[in-house]
């Protein structure tokens, strides 16, 4: 059960697809493993299992880790942080970090870079992969603005993803989380992240 999805579709797409999220969500907030299915069945080597079949169907494309909940170092970020620094010493192959960020206006993003950094420096790429952030004007801009700086400040983040284009269809759509509103019109957050960017930039 944990090789043949990896064989079936990375080995379908092999050679053209830059990246794959081969695991996603494997971890509990407390560090645990979540008992799916795959963890039942086949204990806590599935994640390796997934990962070295993932790369011997497609060889060149990037292997990642992906999960929810780990936007500073807490219990769940530091217990990924573990299993990928045993994958790296291993010889395990993965080679990106996907951090959710499904974040609020007021979170806390103390320790947000230093998290980023921390599995940066276990020599994989991070990557922010499903951006909102729930609610509105300055204070979700700010938001916004920070989680972007701290991906351009951390030399190996080489991906920021924003989850939807529109609040109008946004999963939180409640919330206002997203750039555009449900006009389409671009909101102070977009003009946030532009400006990071651009400063980036330039």
């Amino acid at each position: 059960m944990s090789t043949r999805r990896p064989t079936k579709v990375a080995g379908h797409y092999e050679g053209k697809i830059d990246s794959w999220d081969v695991v996603n969500e494997a971890f509990e907030w407390d560090g645990s493993r979540r008992q799916s299915n795959l963890q039942r069945q086949l204990g806590n080597g599935w994640i390796e299992d997934a990962f070295r079949t993932a790369k011997a169907a497609d060889p060149k494309a990037k292997l990642c880790y992906n999960d929810y909940g780990t936007d500073g170092i807490n219990a769940k970020s530091d217990a990924i942080y573990r299993m990928v620094q045993d994958f790296r010493a291993r010889g395990v192959p993965i080679d990106c970090a996907g951090f959710q960020s499904h974040l609020a206006s007021n979170s806390n993003l103390s320790t947000y870079r230093q998290n980023l950094q921390r599995f940066a420096d276990l020599g994989v790429h991070v990557q922010i992969t499903e951006l909102d952030v729930a609610g509105s004007g300055t204070a979700q801009a700010n938001v916004y603005r920070q989680v972007t700086q701290a991906c351009l400040a951390v030399a190996r983040c080489n991906g920021i993803t924003v989850w939807g284009v529109t609040d109008k269809y946004s999963w939180l759509a409640q919330d206002t989380p997203l750039l555009f509103n449900g006009s389409y019109q671009k909101k102070e957050a977009y003009g946030a992240v532009l400006a990071a960017l651009n400063s980036a930039a330039s």
